[in-house]
């Protein structure tokens, strides 16, 4: 197990915990690799196993064919990792479409969190939005439970001795997050400048392959045109935004 030491604490640690692979690309991956470049080390926590990212017409959906649609999924989540400068990815493998924010998924994470001690995490929302109108695949039921479980993991579990004490005979001490990023929600109030790290946003997103390699040419304009709106609100030529919030 990793030992954490005084001066681990001091580093400059961020955690994105999403639902599937791609899920951070979409979402946050300009941030991310800004950040990489600023010298956080940054992890991604991917809590479902992925094994249901297959093809809307596929008719052999047996554990033989999920496995290999995990297999490559996490390839290239791995793939999109490194060109982000992300430093490690873990896996949860909680089964892809039936993800809960039960106490289970809790302790998974927040055993990440102790272990890591991110300063930052970036989660997913766990509330839709309904203006101008509801995206139905933003608000994957997996992405819900994911921003649901997350928020209850950072607080007050992973800075509570009392909550999930078997982590404290792991060796796992307790750890306070101190901002927390919350992308896709209702109500955004941060925004960062993301024009030095869109090529590499669009270049990470075309590692899911499986995903976006169809139609890759006008998902990339879609992305292009979406973070320009984005940044064209705060003065910047792209962006991404979020809920931040301070855990004081």
């Amino acid at each position: 197990m990793k030992e954490i030491t005084m001066q681990e604490e001091q580093h400059k640690v961020a955690m994105v915990v999403v639902a599937h692979p791609d899920d951070a690309e979409f979402d946050c991956a300009g941030s991310v690799a800004l950040w990489a470049h600023e010298g956080w080390d940054v992890y991604y926590v991917i809590c479902t196993d992925a094994s249901g990212g297959g093809s809307d017409s596929a008719t052999d959906v047996g554990l033989e064919a999920r496995l290999r649609i995990s297999q490559t999924r996490m390839a290239e989540q791995r793939a999109a990792a490194s060109v982000l400068g992300v430093k490690d990815v873990i896996f949860l493998g909680y089964p892809d479409g039936r993800l809960q924010p039960d106490l289970d998924l809790r302790r998974s994470i927040v055993r990440q969190l102790r272990i890591y001690r991110p300063s930052r995490v970036i989660c997913q929302s766990p509330e839709r939005t309904w203006t101008p109108a509801l995206i139905i695949p933003r608000y994957h039921p997996d992405h819900l439970a994911a921003g649901e479980a997350t928020l209850s993991a950072i607080y007050p579990a992973s800075q509570n001795p009392w909550d999930f004490p078997e982590l404290l005979e792991e060796g796992l001490q307790p750890h306070k997050v101190s901002e927390i990023y919350i992308s896709g929600t209702p109500v955004q109030n941060h925004s960062i400048d993301t024009a030095s790290t869109i090529d590499l946003k669009i270049a990470a997103l075309r590692a899911h392959d499986s995903q976006v390699g169809e139609n890759f040419a006008d998902l990339e304009k879609f992305l292009r045109d979406l973070n320009a709106q984005i940044g064209q609100k705060y003065g910047y030529s792209y962006g991404e935004e979020f809920h931040r919030v301070e855990n004081r």
